[in-house]
């Protein structure tokens, strides 16, 4: 059996449960990230000329997202291999991240998709389980 895979993934980290014959290994990324900061932190400046001190937001945002892009590039180089990946998250963090699968063909498998609020190891490991083990009953029941 191939490995399949599973992960939890945001904008903060990601937690990466991969399943094969080996065993269970499960990995933790921290995307080192901070959101994007408004101009000047929120502040008003007192300043005439403001807007000359900081980086426009289209540079800020170019930035993030490189940044992202290169966090996203990590967690795939640890599924690349798997036959079936089942990504679960809250928010637009997953949904950016099988653009760039799709984009980049990263991965030739199948794709899961399912919304999650927070998550602990614990957890997210009994669900990618449990979503493999009703997909692999399901497959057996089709071919009888």
């Amino acid at each position: 059996m191939k490995s399949v895979a599973g992960l939890w993934i945001d904008h903060r980290k990601a937690v990466i449960v991969t399943l094969s014959d080996k065993g269970q290994k499960t990995q933790e990324f921290p995307s080192n990230i901070e959101k994007q900061l408004g101009r000047i932190n929120g502040k008003r400046s007192t300043t005439s000329f403001e807007s000359q001190l900081v980086q426009s937001d289209d540079r800020q945002q170019r930035g993030l997202t490189k940044r992202l892009n290169g966090f996203y590039n990590k967690v795939l180089s640890c599924v690349r291999d798997a036959k079936c990946v089942l990504i679960v998250g809250p928010g637009e963090a997953k949904g950016e991240l099988i653009k760039l699968m799709e984009q980049n063909n990263h991965h030739k498998g199948s794709i899961i998709m399912e919304s999650a609020d927070k998550m602990t190891t614990r957890q997210i490991t009994a669900r990618v389980r449990n979503c493999y083990s009703k997909r692999s009953a399901a497959i057996t029941a089709a071919q009888s």
